[in-house]
């Protein structure tokens, strides 16, 4: 029978996947993400053209304009385009799956770019009412946002970083991105669309939080997986999840 959620996972599946992600951990650097083995790969002109093929015609568009700033891709799926460490920015995905996004007027949001930066708790309310395709990821550390362009990205970034200083209101900021984005598309000027107005982060900004064990079933739960672990059971468990698998 096919295994329709989390639910139908057998007991010792589910041990075997945590036992294996927690030996994991201990091999793991806060901030290590795949951008850094990514960034040595590197997709054809042709295959991109390839995949691109049916794209929407924005995202065509984007991806022939990033291609000419930054060069080739680095990863491709039948959907998604992936630069890292193209210029400014840590992470560069370009998507035919459009999203529908109405500020500052109706358009496509398909391209998402990421920088290191930690986003204070506090202020993550302010940002998404401030603009709903600008990113946080507080574990990893970085700042995304998603839109149609990299002009229209380094704007809302840069306005984030505002409203993180205390520097701008929402209402400020919002009005703001819409005279500047404005500006930019009549090829005025518009700093803000064009560079960032602070200082980039280059690692340090994640943040994996701390451990919390409380309650009888979770120290039990971790006793257990720590058992394993030390025990050297855990590449078997996993040996015998996947062979169930396959």
């Amino acid at each position: 029978m096919t295994q329709q959620g989390p639910g139908d996972v057998p007991q010792e599946k589910r041990m075997a996947v945590l036992a294996a992600a927690t030996r994991d951990a201990a091999a793991l650097t806060a901030g290590d993400h795949e951008t850094e083995k990514g960034a040595e790969l590197e997709v054809s002109p042709a295959e991109v053209e390839r995949v691109i093929g049916d794209w929407p015609e924005a995202a065509q568009l984007g991806v022939r304009q990033l291609m000419e700033q930054y060069g080739p891709p680095n990863e491709a799926t039948p959907t998604k385009l992936m630069w890292y460490r193209n210029g400014p920015w840590k992470r560069t995905v370009l998507t035919s799956d459009e999203v529908l996004h109405n500020f500052p007027s109706p358009h496509a949001d398909f391209l998402t770019q990421w920088i290191d930066y930690r986003v204070p708790v506090d202020k993550f309310d302010v940002i998404g009412e401030f603009d709903g395709s600008c990113l946080v990821d507080r574990t990893t550390g970085e700042a995304g946002a998603r839109c149609d362009s990299e002009a229209a990205n380094m704007l809302t970034l840069n306005l984030m970083h505002d409203l993180v200083t205390g520097s701008r209101s929402v209402a400020d900021a919002r009005s703001f991105y819409s005279e500047t984005m404005a500006a930019y598309a009549l090829g005025r000027p518009a700093p803000y669309c064009e560079g960032f107005q602070f200082e980039l982060a280059r690692g340090g900004t994640q943040d994996p939080d701390k451990p919390v064990i409380e309650g009888p079933q979770m120290r039990e739960a971790v006793k257990k997986v720590t058992q394993e672990v030390a025990g050297g059971v855990v590449r078997g468990a996993v040996r015998k999840v996947k062979d169930s698998l396959t």
